[in-house]
């Protein structure tokens, strides 16, 4: 590896896009990956950023990470060895861009993503990003030209690759956030992205070196060396006499939740104090929202970690231990574990750690919150949203706000209540993040001790088939709209503690009973299932019954009416 040099630059999407880098996706990359959740992220984030009214230089940079290139000195090819999720959307950004600026600022937006070629150098035009394989032919078609791109929307989705997909819905969700915008908070945004907005490029020669650097920044972690800063920083400043135990504490911690868990608690004790999104690097932001004020080194140890981290392994491992009312408040924090993302502990945490919590306030406390989680799960908030609204429930923690109020960002407006009930009664198997919590907190409530199971696997299952035999039963049951409103709705679903049969899925009704919803003693371990064996047929008039039955008690559950 003798001559093998790595470089490390920071450069502004403004040199990113520009002579000195011609970006190509290797075929071994997997495919555009970010759907309109991740594109939107980072739009709203830039978005806030770039506001304001104060010049763009005195502006904070927004710091969008790093990417990992195989570069030679000197020579525009790179290939994108890490970074192609971030240079593809941010190109369908300036891309989209072009439609919302005046002409002058559209030209030099077109002048970033596509090379124009010199006779003099013997270069062609091309686009400054190829993407992988047939993706580039779809971008170049539909995407890179202006005129093209704003005929995007009247493309059908139905046939597309996933990518392709995740393409075009990106750029059609950037026009129509773009289209809420003035033309002048439009140009504003172009300009903070060209001039404002940066990457660490990270480039070497060769493959070996470059997946290795790739290796180091994402399985070792950079904000691990962010927190091992935050920590020679505190330590520094507690006196000489208490340095060392002060330090033992800190390392008392770490050990007690692992180098994977304290990363996680740093990120879950800014949102505490900052309770906005992350818009900037974790070290600049724990600093201003966390070390800031009188707070010394020995206060923050004592006063904020020590308390965060216990509340921390306390929530994350639902091991409350109390005189009364432990096992009500480790029910809740399981059924929280099982949300499909981790925003809510912040809040979790904050509450678990005040001196005055005990296990009757802390279960009223979890119970609002695990019914706020439940509720923005099934309506799809998006993560800038669902951060929001657990930022202003830190506020009303912070504040002493009453918040069991009706008004209270802990509890659900009555058109959120109403919204909910609504996705619960639509089709809810085609939801795949919402739909195995959903059936098991039901099946939990059903269950007459309220017990839930742990099984290793647990399936979704319909009764009602998805694609029944076109001499079954279920055909004259059922008229074809019948099976497609009933199909994938709750009162057709039920659960599994086993792998999914697909022969024995399109059974008869009585030989599905028999055959596929029972266990080996003849009994499901689910009530959801259960139910489903004591029922003589399955028609559309018991399911419009069982719908109606099922929604009550999820109603009741989360307190939706």
């Amino acid at each position: 590896m003798v001559g093998i040099k790595i470089e490390a630059v920071e450069r502004s999407v403004d040199d990113v896009f520009s002579e000195d880098y011609r970006f190509t996706i290797p075929l071994y990359q997997r495919p555009y990956a970010w759907t309109t959740e991740q594109a939107g992220e980072l739009f709203d984030d830039l978005v806030v950023a770039a506001s304001g009214d104060a010049p763009l230089e005195e502006v904070d940079p927004y710091f969008l990470g790093s990417i990992v290139l195989i570069k030679e000195v000197g020579k525009p090819d790179s290939q994108v060895v890490d970074g192609q999720q971030r240079l593809t959307t941010l190109a369908l950004l300036l891309g989209a861009l072009r439609l919302h600026v005046h002409d002058d600022f559209a030209a030099s937006l077109d002048k970033r993503l596509l090379q124009e070629g010199d006779p003099l150098k013997g270069t062609i035009d091309q686009s400054r990003l190829t993407l992988r394989g047939n993706d580039q032919a779809f971008y170049v078609k539909h995407l890179q030209a202006p005129a093209a791109l704003a005929e995007a929307a009247t493309l059908s989705v139905d046939t597309l690759l996933d990518s392709q997909r995740n393409l075009l819905l990106n750029s059609r969700l950037f026009l129509e956030r773009l289209g809420e915008l003035s033309e002048a908070e439009c140009t504003r945004l172009v300009l903070f992205v060209v001039q404002r907005t940066f990457l660490v490029i990270v480039s070497t020669q060769d493959f070996n070196s470059a997946f290795r650097v790739f290796t180091v920044l994402n399985e070792r972690g950079l904000d691990l060396t962010h927190f091992d800063i935050l920590k020679s920083e505190v330590i520094s400043t507690i006196p000489d006499a208490d340095r060392e135990s002060y330090a033992k504490k800190w390392e008392e911690e770490e050990n007690a939740l692992g180098r994977p868990g304290f990363n996680e608690l740093f990120s879950h004790i800014r949102m505490v104090f900052a309770k906005t999104k992350a818009r900037g690097s974790i070290l600049k932001e724990f600093r201003s929202a966390v070390l800031t004020g009188q707070r010394t080194g020995r206060a923050f140890i004592d006063d904020v970690l020590v308390p965060l981290s216990g509340a921390y392994a306390t929530v994350t491992r639902a091991d409350y231990a109390a005189p009364g009312g432990a096992d009500a408040v480790n029910n809740l924090l399981r059924w929280l574990g099982r949300i499909d993302n981790v925003d809510w502990i912040p809040p979790a945490i904050a509450h678990l750690s005040r001196p005055t919590t005990d296990a009757a306030s802390l279960r009223e406390f979890l119970t609002g919150l695990e019914r706020l989680a439940a509720s923005m799960l099934v309506r799809r908030v998006d993560t800038t949203r669902r951060i929001e609204r657990y930022g202003r429930v830190l506020t009303a923690l912070e504040t002493g706000e009453d918040l069991y109020r009706p008004d209270s960002p802990l509890q659900l407006t009555e058109a959120e209540k109403r919204d909910t009930l609504l996705r619960l009664g639509e089709d809810l198997y085609t939801a795949a993040r919402v739909r195995l919590y959903v059936l098991r907190r039901l099946d939990a409530a059903l269950s007459d001790s309220g017990v839930t199971y742990d099984h290793r696997i647990v399936t979704v299952e319909h009764v009602l088939p998805q694609s029944p035999a076109a001499d079954s039963r279920w055909n004259r049951d059922f008229t074809p709209d019948e099976q497609l409103h009933w199909r994938h709705r709750l009162a057709n679903l039920v659960l599994l503690n086993r792998r999914k049969n697909t022969a024995a899925a399109n059974y008869d009704f009585d030989v599905k009973k028999a055959k596929y919803f029972t266990s080996v003693n003849g009994v499901s371990s689910f009530a959801l299932t259960t139910q489903v064996l004591t029922v003589d047929e399955w028609t559309p008039s018991v399911l419009e019954e069982r719908q109606q039955q099922l929604l009550d008690t999820l109603a009741a559950v989360w307190s939706l009416r």
